[in-house]
């Protein structure tokens, strides 16, 4: 495990040198919609990665955001990559964004790193053996009530046609939360619930990059995370919702009133 998580890292330091170097620099922007950006350091952060995978690993798979999508011959092991979660944070020069690199073994999520390149903070986790910020052991908060807990969300890509539906969870959690964070990074707002910074994060729509990595950092430190029902969480599923697991009842009710209303 020490030498997946290492090439990981050295993945991660390849794409996040380019970023810290571009974030404050003018940007060429192209748009996959209306709000849904993607810029050249995306492209080339993701290429830098899948370069250093290929060479320590050339017969693992490979699934990325922008185009990479690679069969191994091994068909065991599967990298999965945001290379830059948080590009319209990115493109404004907005100093939230993160790299998101996940190893999955046969379906399970064995290893997670998410690397805030401006801040210089890595979180990290391996199946097993607990979850890290910059080799510190992390784990979630212990705030017992929802009405003492700091939550994080965020708008999927159609928010503009279904703001009403979305606001109406917003509601749900602002009336009944100490407050809410609106970031820009999934990869992040899940491992600051995994230190301790949040307590509570729930979006709609998220893809597996963007869940993967820190879905194992989240359940390492000893958060919870399930779909909005209370059904298992999948990366491949729409419903994100995480908790430091004292409070997930509590979110799951009121996600339970705000569909109903």
């Amino acid at each position: 495990m020490e030498q997946f998580l290492s090439v990981a890292w050295e993945a991660a330091e390849e794409a996040g040198a380019l970023i810290r170097e571009t974030w404050q620099q003018s940007k060429q922007i192209q748009y996959k919609s209306a709000i849904d950006l993607v810029t050249s350091a995306d492209r080339e952060a993701e290429e830098r990665i899948v370069r250093v995978l290929q060479k320590r690993f050339p017969d693992h798979s490979i699934l990325a955001e922008e185009e990479t999508n690679i069969a191994g011959s091994q068909n065991i092991y599967r990298w999965i990559i945001d290379p830059l979660d948080g590009t319209t944070n990115f493109a404004h020069a907005y100093p939230h964004f993160s790299v998101s690199i996940a190893l999955e073994r046969e379906g399970e999520m064995i290893l997670g790193l998410v690397y805030d390149p401006v801040h210089g903070e890595v979180f990290k986790a391996a199946k097993g053996c607990g979850a890290f910020l910059n080799e510190k052991s992390v784990r979630t908060s212990r705030v017992k009530e929802l009405d003492k807990a700091l939550l994080a969300t965020g708008f999927p890509y159609d928010r503009r046609e279904r703001a009403a539906f979305y606001l109406s969870f917003f509601s749900a959690f602002m009336v009944r939360s100490q407050g809410i964070r609106r970031n820009g990074s999934a990869a992040l707002d899940l491992c600051y619930l995994a230190c301790g910074r949040i307590d509570g994060f729930w979006e709609f729509k998220l893809h597996p990059w963007d869940t993967a990595a820190a879905s194992i950092i989240v359940r390492e430190a000893g958060g919870t995370l399930t779909d909005f029902s209370g059904s298992p969480f999948s990366i491949w599923g729409e419903e994100t919702l995480g908790s430091n697991g004292i409070i997930h009842g509590e979110m799951l009710r009121a996600m339970t009133e705000a569909r109903e209303h």
